[in-house]
């Protein structure tokens, strides 16, 4: 990888690890629901600039459909989960529940598209299966336990079942359409989606500048301009190396939660992350175990 292709790399990590940060910043006073909102009408404005052509306005009319499905799985019902559990979780914790997905969709792929798992893949799931439960478990036992807490948990899980549904139909059903088109035609979507909602759910009293300027830094930079960088990578350097970003994630969100909020990293959080993220680089290739038979009896190199 380039030096270039590998700072865009690092700065794609910090800006979707500050997600959460930002979330846990503006999510009291907003609320779940106009936070996520003002998030998608943000990053579809700044995005405007990017639908000046012709060709992704033509993807768009013949695609509008599909899109708007992603529109909803990949950014509305993420954006209000996560915003929902950042009133009442840690941002580094949240940033770790997100490393989830790509376990997800290799058990659904697995479960009921059947694809094939080798022994490295089937390692990964159950290791970070595993991973997820220590950090559930510990981080209920150790300090941030509640009601209110196992629905954020809940939450963070449903937002990545959505990511895994989207990821599975946006293969099926809009390989052939520019990848960037797809972006900023879901967020299009996601914002008139959550545009009555925000409205309808807008606080009482309003928001500080901090809590303003949290939502600005969400939609603009985590969003609008996290897109163009991702797809940018992925143009320079492949899927491979940028679906690297899924193990700064949660590194950079704990990270910026403990220096920006004073968030205590506890072992549970530490260990589940490491177990988390062992499983992904199982699950996706990045580790690999030797000499091992794929399920269902077809063989192949590990």
């Amino acid at each position: 990888m380039k030096k270039s292709d590998l700072l865009v790399l690092l700065a794609l990590g910090a800006l979707w690890g500050a997600s959460f940060l930002f979330m846990r910043m503006g999510a009291n006073q907003f609320g779940g629901m106009a936070l996520a909102g003002m998030r998608a009408i943000g990053a579809a404005i700044c995005s405007i600039p990017l639908l000046a052509s012709r060709q992704r306005l033509a993807e768009l009319r013949a695609n509008w459909w599909p899109v708007t499905l992603i529109g909803l799985s990949n950014s509305a019902l993420p954006f209000v989960l996560f915003s929902y559990a950042a009133t009442s979780l840690p941002s580094g914790l949240s940033a770790i529940f997100d490393a989830i997905a790509p376990l997800l969709v290799a058990a659904s792929g697995w479960l009921w598209l059947g694809e094939k798992l080798n022994l490295s893949r089937a390692s990964g799931l159950l290791i970070g299966l595993l991973g997820v439960v220590w950090l559930i478990g510990g981080s209920i036992g150790f300090g941030h336990g509640g009601a209110g807490t196992g629905w954020a948990m809940a939450a963070c899980v449903g937002a990545n079942l959505c990511y895994t549904f989207g990821a599975h139909y946006s293969q099926r059903h809009l390989r052939r359409v520019t990848p960037l088109t797809v972006a900023i035609g879901s967020q299009f979507a996601a914002a008139i989606m959550l545009l009555p909602f925000t409205l309808w759910l807008w606080p009482a009293k309003t928001p500080d500048a901090q809590a303003w300027l949290a939502m600005l830094g969400l939609a603009a930079g985590c969003t609008s301009l996290a897109y163009v960088l991702f797809y940018r990578l992925m143009a320079h350097a492949g899927s491979g190396p940028a679906m690297a970003v899924l193990y700064l994630i949660p590194v950079f969100g704990v990270l910026w939660g403990a220096l920006f909020l004073g968030e205590t990293v506890t072992l549970a959080m530490a260990g589940g992350c490491s177990v988390i993220l062992l499983g992904v680089a199982l699950t996706t290739g990045m580790l690999r175990l030797r000499g091992v038979t794929k399920l269902r009896g077809a063989t192949e190199e590990a």
